[in-house]
């Protein structure tokens, strides 16, 4: 019974497709992951783990293809978040996910309007809109373009 609660809360708690932004990339998903961390870097913010799900599922012998998971952030930017909200930690760090779809390698992140919608952070505060220029900038140096 308790795994089949948490199953039922994860399921609730699973955001809808439209709240996500995701573009094609160039190459590979090892050479836009590349690129991503270092535009990550790059901008200062600290890189907390890569979560290699296609390897993941490949221990298990299971195929899942080309999938990484970049979880960074900027304790500048998300302090503020979560001092109105701690509740905001679970949302925070920010993550981008590398995949492909057949030979299509993809980035693909939560769009920051949508991240906090149930918390209680004000909409106007000023460091979401650095986090969405953030994420829009890593996911246009990981596409290549």
């Amino acid at each position: 019974m308790k795994t089949l609660t948490i199953a039922a809360l994860a399921l609730a708690a699973t955001p809808a497709l439209a709240d996500f932004d995701r573009r094609e990339a160039e190459g590979t998903v090892e050479e836009a992951f590349s690129r991503l961390e270092n535009a990550v870097e790059g901008a200062g913010a600290t890189i907390f783990a890569t979560v290699d799900h296609g390897q993941g599922a490949a221990d298990t012998d299971m195929d899942l293809g080309p999938s990484k998971l970049l979880i960074f952030g900027n304790p500048q930017l998300g302090t503020p978040v979560m001092q109105q909200d701690r509740m905001a930690g679970l949302v925070l760090p920010l993550k981008m996910l590398v995949y492909a779809d057949g030979e299509q390698t993809y980035v693909a992140y939560r769009e920051v309007d949508d991240l906090f919608d149930d918390l209680d952070v004000d909409d106007d505060l000023e460091v979401l809109e650095q986090m969405e220029g953030a994420l829009e900038n890593f996911a246009q140096a990981a596409a290549g373009s």
